[in-house]
């Protein structure tokens, strides 16, 4: 448990008014609080009817009190919970009275930050809980449950666990180098850091998966003006969200549109179209789309299937983002949608004003980053997750590297505790507060 810590109070529900708002309050201090505020005695997990009263006597609002006594609440510290109507001026009221009885107000995430410096959550867990509520798919609420529940921990725990009794057997062979048989040598360890980076690729694979579930995938549309990438956006996201006309140039700032393709997310850029221009206006609409391009995941370069293909367009493009061609119009030419693999890359054949080969492109952008609608197993992840999980495969495989080249024990036995701390930070076993404060501090208010 923390110590020597404040009260902290905060409105958990939304903005806005509504039929009930909720105020959470945490810390040492609740009970004292609630005795001026509702002057009734705290019963744990009982709900009862209450009003709240104002300094003077007179009544703020009414309606439920709810005690959480520590360490069996959310926070692992006493948890008071009010429930009254939910108009944000009478919520702001009853806050108010809330801080002038000794409490403060709670900073982002700080309540969740409680739980876990108090050990009700680990890092992952908490970080599920943000990723839960900003959900914009079914199969990404569950995923993220899965994480609340602990099923990515777990596999991360067991991980962290292999690894330090595998630096335990590789440090008692550094000790006893006497003895007859070379520990490092007999294939043992050897063939169990095989295993554990089999292990490691897979969680990998899953908690990628759980990346883009959660954060979803860019994708800029570029081209030459009228090639389509306005049409594309609107057919993509299913209602005119860009305005299409012939007039060449209609385009001149980034716009963007949040989507779903069978559950995964995605994010849509439609730019200016690529062109030699002298108005300010669309030059600079050609610069934020170039801009735009560097920190695509994909981009989908509209082509004119019906003129020429546009050169000095694939030879401007980023090197280091993967570049699908979208060749448009195809209905002109009486061509079948397709999709191609050629030494220049993928591309794609369709009509975006029939919708012909639209099916193919949304399929192939869904395989092309390893999205499976139908996968059960997979939870919610983060970049930093994936980060920590890259760096804790590099290091297990420089440890059987080392193993294996020059059977160097020190370095051996460095590689994987490196490995470990790295995997650990996932769980906040191991791990730095400034990180921590980044991470909370994207918390809403109240949570």
């Amino acid at each position: 448990m923390i110590e020597n810590i404040d009260t902290i109070a905060a409105i958990a529900t939304p903005p806005g008014n509504g039929g009930v708002g909720i105020i959470r309050i945490s810390g040492p201090s609740v009970i004292a609080i609630a005795e001026q505020l509702i002057h009734k005695n705290l019963q744990p997990r009982l709900a009862q009817y209450s009003t709240f009263f104002d300094v003077d006597g007179t009544t703020i609002d009414s309606g439920i009190s709810l005690y959480f006594s520590a360490p069996a609440s959310y926070t692992g510290e006493d948890i008071l919970e009010l429930q009254g109507h939910g108009g944000s001026v009478v919520l702001d009221m009853l806050l108010r009275r809330v801080l002038t009885l000794g409490a403060r107000l709670a900073r982002p995430g700080e309540f969740t930050e409680r739980a876990f410096l108090n050990g009700k959550l680990d890092l992952a867990q908490a970080e599920a809980v943000a990723d839960l509520i900003e959900s914009s798919t079914e199969q990404s609420v569950r995923s993220a449950q899965k994480s609340m529940q602990g099923v990515f921990s777990e596999q991360i725990n067991e991980i962290v666990d292999e690894l330090t009794e595998l630096r335990v057997f590789v440090e008692a062979a550094i000790d006893f180098v006497d003895e007859e048989i070379d520990f490092l040598s007999d294939g043992i360890v050897e063939n169990r850091i095989v295993r554990l980076l089999d292990k490691i690729q897979k969680i990998r694979k899953t908690a990628h998966q759980g990346r883009l579930l959660r954060d979803g995938m860019s994708v800029v549309l570029v081209g030459k003006p009228n090639a389509g990438k306005s049409s594309l956006l609107n057919a993509l996201a299913g209602h005119d969200a860009a305005i299409v006309t012939d007039i060449a140039g209609t385009t001149r700032d980034v716009l963007r549109e949040r989507i779903q393709l069978d559950g995964m997310p995605l994010h849509i850029i439609d730019t200016a179209g690529l062109r030699e221009s002298d108005n300010a206006i669309e030059k600079e609409g050609i610069r934020r789309a170039y801009e735009e391009m560097l920190k695509a995941d994909k981009i989908l370069l509209l082509i004119d299937a019906s003129q020429k293909e546009p050169q000095e367009l694939l030879t401007s493009l980023p090197t280091n983002i993967d570049v699908i061609k979208v060749y448009n119009k195809i209905d002109l030419l009486g061509q079948r949608p397709e999709i191609k693999q050629t030494s220049d890359g993928i591309s794609c054949y369709l009509s975006i004003k029939t919708g012909e080969g639209l099916a193919l492109l949304k399929q192939h952008l869904k395989q092309s980053v390893g999205f499976n609608e139908s996968a059960d197993n997979v939870f919610i992840a983060r970049r930093r997750h994936i980060e920590a999980i890259s760096t804790g495969h590099e290091f297990v495989s420089s440890a059987l590297n080392q193993l294996q080249t020059s059977q160097a024990g020190e370095l051996v036995a460095e590689d994987l505790r490196q490995a470990q701390n790295s995997l650990a930070e996932i769980t906040g076993q191991f791990t730095s507060d400034d990180l921590l404060g980044k991470i909370f501090s994207s918390f809403c208010i109240g949570k």
